[in-house]
C-alpha cells in the first residue's frame, strides 16, 4: 500500500464526524488527532517535506510526529515555503493534549468538551486542505 496523506485525512476526518455524531467520544476525539496529522502532512508535501518512497515514511524522523507534535513542525515547512504564506495556523497547538497512545484509554477518560476541542483544531486543517484544493496545490 502507498502513503496518501491526503486521502487519509479525510476518511479520518469523515469518521470522527460521524461518530461525534453519535456522541462516541474516545474514537472521534482519536479520529480527529489522526484527520489533523495527515492532513498537514499532506501540505508539508507540498511545502518541501522530503519523502522516502522506498519507506513508504517521510524521510526526517521529526515528520513522523502525530497530531500534538507536528502542528509546530507543520509551521516550519509553510514558513519556509512561498505558497505557504496564506496557509498559516494559530501557534496554540489544540492537540498539545492529544497523544497518540489514547486509543488504549478508556472511553470513560473522554467527553463532549475535549473532543469538541481536537474537533475545532481538525476543522482549522480542513479548512486549509480546502483551500489547498481550490488553489490547485493538492
Amino acid at each position: 500500500m502507498q502513503c496518501d496523506f491526503y486521502d487519509a485525512h479525510d476518511r479520518h476526518w469523515q469518521d470522527a464526524e460521524q461518530l461525534f455524531q453519535a456522541q462516541r467520544w474516545a474514537n472521534a476525539d482519536h479520529l480527529y488527532g489522526v484527520a489533523a496529522e495527515c492532513g498537514l502532512k499532506a501540505l508539508m508535501l507540498k511545502f518541501g517535506m522530503v519523502f522516502n518512497s522506498n519507506k513508504d515514511m517521510p524521510n526526517d524522523k521529526k515528520d513522523r510526529e502525530h497530531a500534538n507534535g507536528i502542528w509546530a513542525r507543520y509551521e516550519s515547512y509553510r514558513s519556509g515555503h512561498q505558497q505557504g504564506v496564506s496557509y498559516g495556523l494559530p501557534s496554540a497547538n489544540p492537540f498539545q493534549d492529544w497523544h497518540v497512545s489514547q486509543r488504549y484509554a478508556h472511553q470513560a477518560d473522554f467527553d463532549i468538551i475535549r473532543a469538541e476541542s481536537h474537533r475545532k483544531g481538525a476543522e482549522l486543517v480542513c479548512k486549509l486542505i480546502k483551500q489547498a484544493k481550490t488553489d490547485g496545490l493538492i
